[in-house]
């Protein structure tokens, strides 16, 4: 069949293929410790699923407004609770995940041709959703020695003729966490620009080691109509296969998604959009997410800590999110497990064979110097897989 031109200059989510072939191999009988995952390993709280469940029984499964009333209303007064940033509800769209709200953004803003900046790493489908608007993902890198963070002047030297900014912290996939000042920094360079900055914040709650979560939008009152807020209920609640997200923009960008999904999707999941209510009013939420969030702070510690004492391997500790993003290139050059070990691919692979320790290779996330480890997993798995990768790596 003749492909069109665009589909075919986006590749497949490297996230998504790996944790495809571990679990083939997972199949096949072999023990495989996965550190692919992008989700919590945590079940959905009880709670979430009564309400989802209560709605179901009650008939809750017809068509229903794109962003049904409570669920924006919750939303709104979550952002006015919690990141000190006033949208009205029709300021907020519900989407299938803060993936689908990313890409909705990226056909509303761009023309064929127009610049987007990217801080690499990246999340792997930035520069895709922008290739497939017609757009042009211009890297603005950031390297291990600068905690993978961009600086104001690189937004300053950016071209001038660049549209949007993707900002994402917590991030995926270095685990790094900006601070209230390195944001406002990046605010006084973005307020000198024309950027729309779209501000990825799927990881909210999970900072560590005392960093303190900021909303990019609340900053300054003027970041208010020039920031998209994007945020979803899959990792903060677990709940990665009910596919809610969310934005929340000025009026005018919202109306415009909101007119370009009537044509792509109708409503996200009636009843499951209960569930996300829930989510935001029940009182139980504080406890349970302050739960998963010691959890995850303690296994992202322990997980730098191993990884930093292994050869070849150095690893900015993480302060958000649940990933670590080591540095393995003090490894290239090896032959691992019978493979050469040249670049974060092969290094990839030699973990794979030799460990049968899966790992996402940092290149797709634009820093192939590194490999991405996730620590949604149970520790028993996580010390078993690092033992793993402590063995082949040894002198």
């Amino acid at each position: 069949m003749n492909l069109s031109n665009r589909i075919r200059a986006v590749g497949p989510s490297a996230t998504l293929a790996i944790t495809k072939q571990a679990k083939k191999m997972q199949s096949e009988g072999i023990d495989v410790v996965d550190f692919g995952a992008g989700e919590p390993d945590f079940d959905t709280p009880a709670f979430i699923k009564d309400a989802a469940a209560k709605a179901l029984a009650a008939g809750d499964t017809k068509y229903m407004p794109r962003s049904a009333a409570p669920l924006r209303k919750a939303i709104a007064d979550k952002l006015a609770r919690d990141n000190g940033l006033t949208y009205s509800p029709d300021q907020v769209l519900v989407t299938f995940g803060s993936k689908h709200g990313l890409y909705a953004a990226c056909q509303v803003l761009l023309n064929e041709g127009d610049k987007a900046l990217i801080p690499a790493p990246y999340w792997v489908s930035y520069p895709e959703m922008v290739k497939l608007a017609g757009g042009v993902p211009v890297y603005l890198p950031a390297k291990a020695d600068r905690q993978f963070k961009i600086t104001p002047q690189q937004i300053l030297d950016a071209p001038k003729d660049a549209k949007i900014l993707f900002l994402n912290s917590p991030n995926n996939p270095t685990g790094m966490t900006y601070t209230r000042a390195e944001l406002a920094a990046l605010a006084e360079a973005v307020l000198k620009t024309n950027l729309v900055v779209l501000s990825d914040e799927v990881y909210e709650i999970l900072v560590y080691g005392g960093t303190e979560f900021v909303s990019f939008a609340s900053l300054d009152k003027r970041l208010m109509d020039r920031t998209v807020t994007f945020n979803a209920l899959s990792k903060t609640f677990s709940m990665t296969g009910w596919r809610l997200g969310w934005m929340a923009g000025p009026a005018d960008f919202i109306d415009a998604v909101s007119r370009l999904m009537s044509h792509e999707t109708t409503n996200p999941v009636s009843f499951a959009q209960a569930g996300a209510v829930a989510a935001y009013t029940d009182p139980r939420a504080k406890e349970t997410l302050a739960a998963m969030h010691r959890e995850f702070e303690q296994r992202g510690r322990l997980m730098a800590e191993r990884l930093n004492a292994m050869p070849g391997v150095r690893c900015v500790p993480p302060t958000g999110a649940f990933y670590c993003f080591p540095d393995v290139s003090g490894t290239y050059g090896r032959t691992l497990a019978g493979v050469k070990v040249t670049d974060s691919m092969t290094f990839s692979e030699a973990a794979l064979k030799g460990a049968r320790v899966a790992l996402v290779p940092g290149a797709p996330f634009g820093d192939d110097a590194c490999v991405r480890l996730s620590f949604a997993l149970g520790r028993a798995d996580i010390e078993k897989g690092l033992d793993r990768l402590a063995d082949l790596l040894k002198l």
